[in-house]
């Protein structure tokens, strides 16, 4: 699956494959493990949950919508 996200006014898209996301949220989630401040962590998870939204957001909505339809 991919994600068009549009990177300015002038309609320029960039193409995000969820294999790039996954793998970076993975990566994202190792230095959570890893990190010791508290503070670094909220931030690491932040970015995390922010690329992860990037391909998701659309996913969980839709089937957000067809739980409520049932």
């Amino acid at each position: 699956m991919s994600q068009h996200l549009q990177m300015d006014e002038a309609e320029d898209y960039e193409e995000i494959r969820s294999e790039e996301v996954d793998r970076i949220v993975e990566a994202l989630d190792r230095l959570i493990e890893g990190a010791q401040s508290e503070n670094v962590k909220h931030f690491l998870e932040e970015a995390a949950s922010s690329i992860y939204y990037l391909i998701y957001e659309d996913e969980e909505s839709e089937d957000e919508g067809l739980e409520q339809a049932a």
